[in-house]
């Protein structure tokens, strides 16, 4: 069973990305803020987290930059979730690491879709994503 960490501090919106997830039977983990989910991905090591970018405490820009630049957190795959849409802001996800960004109001099938196939895609490298994995000192970074 996967886990799916979901940071938004929107209660609504929490619970609508959970309803979303329903057919995967994940196990979900929610947060409200920046800093929670940053404390969140590091106990829980989850195999994929939706982050939003406006978030108290820390942006979401922030929390997935701090979580990439950490061998122990770099292969958990995040999506980034947000109601900014302008280029730049997607640029920005892409420079501090995440792997995907969907506009707000999310569409279920194209959530659906996206968080499968990165999950799909972490297995078929041989990765469990966020399981407590420790770098090889041999492999490049």
């Amino acid at each position: 069973m996967a886990k799916i960490l979901i940071a938004d501090d929107n209660p609504q919106i929490l619970e609508l990305l959970e309803a979303y997830l329903e057919p995967l039977a994940a196990q979900i983990v929610l947060s409200t803020d920046g800093q929670a989910a940053l404390e969140a991905a590091q106990r829980e090591h989850p195999d994929l987290i939706l982050l939003d970018i406006m978030m108290p405490k820390r942006s979401g820009f922030e929390v997935c930059r701090l979580l990439k630049d950490d061998p122990r957190y770099r292969d958990i795959p995040i999506i980034i979730i947000t109601a900014l849409n302008e280029f730049g802001d997607i640029e920005r996800a892409r420079e501090c690491g995440a792997e995907d960004f969907l506009c707000k109001p999310v569409s279920k099938v194209q959530l659906l879709e996206r968080v499968q196939n990165l999950l799909k895609l972490a297995r078929s490298r041989g990765k469990r994503p966020g399981r407590g994995r420790t770098p090889n000192a041999n492999q490049p970074e």
